[in-house]
């Protein structure tokens, strides 16, 4: 998940006010002119007291509690797997993600992939298609009480579903969406578990 802010900015040719935004690897402004800070630029951000100042001296007045949150999720930005909530001990499955890194990555944060699709704790699903979100009532199951289900789908215009298709599909058999993640450059994740009763 990014950052958004409306502040008031100073660059180098002047003051400005407008949103701020940071979606990694970009921090973005939208005011008088869009300007798109991202690669040394951001290397070198800061916080300075209430500012946010990047490497060419940018600066971005979002209060000194917020600039020092800015800067840390800037200079350490999370992984896919802090994005996700994956922990050591884990249950994991794989079903259809076409994605050469992630059982590795599991693995390496200490989750177990699993081929016994039974009280799993993360469930990766590709679904690109009607049909695809039509497999969700069967997934459920395969859930542990606390489970969750990612479905991953292709993002931007090479979308195939939507988010609220996805979204319907899941909210019909009994789950709600908590989070949203970028999975991949070409994929997104939308997280749904269990409605608490």
């Amino acid at each position: 998940m990014g950052k958004d802010a409306t502040v008031a900015a100073v660059f180098a040719d002047g003051a400005d006010e407008g949103r701020l935004q940071y979606e990694p690897p970009k921090l973005l402004f939208r005011g008088a002119q869009r300007r798109v800070f991202e690669g040394e630029t951001l290397k070198g951000v800061r916080a300075e007291g209430a500012d946010l100042v990047t490497a060419d001296g940018s600066r971005f007045t979002l209060g000194e509690k917020q600039a020092a949150s800015w800067a840390d999720a800037i200079l350490n930005p999370k992984g896919r797997m802090d994005k996700i909530g994956v922990k050591p001990g884990m249950r994991a499955a794989i079903l259809g993600v076409a994605d050469d890194t992630l059982s590795a990555e599991l693995a390496e944060r200490g989750a177990s992939p699993v081929n016994e699709l039974a009280d799993l704790d993360l469930l990766f699903y590709a679904a690109d298609s009607a049909e695809d979100l039509a497999r969700v009532e069967a997934l459920v199951p395969m859930l542990g009480p606390k489970g969750a289900l990612w479905i991953v789908s292709r993002k931007g215009k090479a979308a195939t579903v939507k988010d609220v298709e996805v979204m319907a599909a899941a909210k019909a058999h009994g789950l709600v969406d908590n989070k949203v993640v970028s999975f991949s450059d070409t994929h997104t994740s939308l997280r749904f578990v269990r409605r608490l009763t």
